[in-house]
């Protein structure tokens, strides 16, 4: 949406109707220009400019000190990508498929999503010992692409999990 001279993408909203006075809606944006994230409350009855978008999918190549490249799988065509417009940059990998979401109008760059799951394989965690299944306890471990999540005391190294890319969380344990 358009908003104080800016384009803005709504996280969060809740639609508010207290017993007294008139109804609001609570928002959380986030400024696809900066990446700065703002809470805000809008009174009923507020108009507000809807932008047409446009998703596209395409595959991560590599980053260099002009953003992250990504080709898209249909035309061959790369783009680079600043940090701040990828949602968990982190759980980036060669070959990884994103959708991309596009100005309709400007054909800009307004995000970049990773898929919701993404499967990885543990390079470092320290060993765990046997019978550690009883406890909810986790431990950091280091996955292929290089980002730090946390595991249940199971897992070692070599391992393969599927990851929550949202929440940037283990999800489960995946046989390779």
């Amino acid at each position: 949406m358009k908003w104080k001279d800016g384009l803005w993408q709504v996280i969060e909203f809740l639609h508010v109707k207290p017993g007294k006075g008139p109804a609001f809606v609570r928002t959380k944006l986030r400024s696809l220009d900066t990446g700065k994230v703002v809470d805000n409350t809008f009174n009923s009855g507020v108009k507000i400019e809807p932008v047409r978008i446009e998703t596209r999918e395409h595959q991560y190549i590599y980053n260099d000190d002009m953003g992250y490249h990504f080709m898209n799988t249909e035309t061959y065509e790369q783009i680079a990508v600043q940090k701040h417009a990828i949602n968990a940059p982190q759980f980036l990998k060669d070959g990884l498929n994103c959708s991309i979401v596009f100005h309709a109008e400007e054909e800009k760059v307004l995000s970049c999503d990773l898929p919701n799951h993404i499967e990885c394989e543990i390079t470092y965690t320290e060993p765990g010992l046997k019978g550690d299944t009883a406890t909810n306890s986790t431990k950091p471990a280091i996955v292929d692409n290089g980002a730090e999540i946390r595991v249940p005391l199971f897992i070692n190294t070599g391992d393969w999990v599927k990851v929550d890319t949202k929440a940037g969380t283990y999800s489960e344990r995946i046989k390779k």
